[in-house]
């Protein structure tokens, strides 16, 4: 499965990098993890073309009535080929997290993520974390500042690879009477994880 991102520089781009001529094209060439079974992560353009959606269908751990010992956690390892305009690189400049929760009283949940470049040193990972009693939607924002921004080396082709995970701990709930669930999708069972993109020229 592939996208195409119009490329569109902007005053916030990275050494003022203006607008490439030519498409950014993703593609998903490899999805491993019990959170994206092949087939239910997609990668479309932002309306704004300055960004990339993962889309998950599939992506949610959960404790409690109905659920297996397994499923209190889930991850998701995406390799995405990513197709860069000659004359220029990107960095990943922030990402947006989005889903659903419904904790019960005692329960607790976290959302972990990184994102790197084939054969570069892991990044961070940068956790977020969640109490009950809560049941709604959630968000979370991960910023990178410029001068921490990893940029691909210019001229090389590597997979860009984005890795997530949620958790749930069941905690002093009452796992036999609730559920407790930490989800990266929507009540249509779709939701967008939103990766801003920052452009430079080589």
């Amino acid at each position: 499965m592939a996208a195409s991102l119009v490329a569109i520089g902007s005053p916030a781009d990275a050494a003022g990098a203006a607008r490439p001529d030519e498409e950014m094209v993703i593609g998903v060439v490899a999805a491993n993890g019990s959170g994206c079974p092949w087939g239910s992560a997609q990668v479309t353009p932002s309306p704004d073309n300055k960004a990339f959606t993962v889309t998950y269908s599939e992506f949610t751990a959960q404790v409690g009535v109905g659920t297996k010992p397994t499923d209190f956690r889930k991850n998701c390892q995406l390799a995405l080929d990513v197709h860069v305009p000659q004359g220029y690189t990107y960095a990943i400049s922030g990402t947006d997290y989005r889903g659903f929760a419904h904790l019960e009283r005692g329960a607790s949940a976290s959302e972990t993520a990184n994102y790197y470049f084939q054969g570069e040193r892991q990044s961070t990972r940068i956790r977020h974390d969640f109490s009950g009693p809560f049941d709604g939607n959630w968000q979370r924002t991960d910023s990178v500042g410029i001068s921490s921004l990893a940029f691909l080396p210019c001229g090389e082709q590597r997979y860009l690879n984005v890795n997530t995970e949620l958790r749930v701990n069941a905690g002093s709930s009452n796992t036999k009477k609730t559920t407790s669930m930490l989800t990266m999708d929507s009540t249509d069972g779709r939701i967008d994880t939103v990766y801003h993109v920052a452009w430079k020229k080589c």
